[in-house]
């Protein structure tokens, strides 16, 4: 039986992800691609509860072990509810973010260890990887001028110093040098279209026998 396409989006916050993996599950509906798009932490109502907790800015007082053993619980959740059945179906997922963000956030960024924290989320996904991810990179400013301009409302992690978020830049780095073949680094700076551009191309190389001619 075949199994579907397991495709991800990473970046800071700030970077454009959420903009892109929308456009790509659009490009694939286009292309009568069955395809279910989700995000982390979250997906499922379970894991959306602990997305709140996480996310709250009154919790400033989350140890760093605690914050990944609830990003953790919420992976294994959205996994077993949303991600693994779909596959299963073969059905393709786009996910705004995956077990990456542990490993950039909590691994590197958090100093918990990037191996472990990537040891620890295949546990939670039953040895469920991406097939493909898309990472998203823009220098922290950029990234603090995009979410000023939208005027957005920052979360707990969103508020964090420019020098955390210069660290997580720096995971993700170095997941991009030791995943080449899955992790795709892509110049997040420029405008969405020519982002996007980016992205389909690569896609479409990736994945030529989808897409209809």
């Amino acid at each position: 039986m075949k199994r579907g396409i397991f495709i991800t989006f990473e970046g800071i916050d700030g970077c454009g992800k959420s903009t892109q993996a929308k456009m790509l599950a659009n490009f694939l509906m286009e292309h009568r691609i069955d395809v279910i798009i989700t995000r982390e932490p979250g997906g499922t109502p379970v894991a959306e509860q602990i997305r709140k907790i996480l996310l709250d800015r009154s919790h400033t007082e989350i140890f760093p072990r605690t914050e990944l053993f609830l990003y953790l619980a919420s992976r294994a959740q959205h996994t077993y509810e949303i991600i693994a059945p779909a596959l299963e179906n073969n059905k393709w997922v786009i996910s705004d973010r995956f077990f990456d963000s542990s490993v950039a956030y909590q691994g590197y960024a958090r100093g918990l260890g990037m191996k472990q924290v990537l040891d620890m989320s295949l546990m939670a996904t039953g040895g469920i990887a991406p097939d493909l991810t898309f990472f998203l990179d823009i220098s922290t400013a950029e990234a603090s001028l995009r979410m000023k301009n939208q005027g957005k409302i920052l979360d707990r992690l969103e508020s964090e110093r420019e020098e955390f978020m210069s660290k997580v830049r720096d995971g993700y780095l170095k997941i991009a040098q030791e995943n080449s073949d899955r992790f795709i680094k892509i110049d997040g700076s420029n405008s969405p279209e020519i982002v996007w551009e980016k992205v389909k191309n690569i896609f479409t190389q990736k994945y030529p026998e989808f897409i209809e001619k």
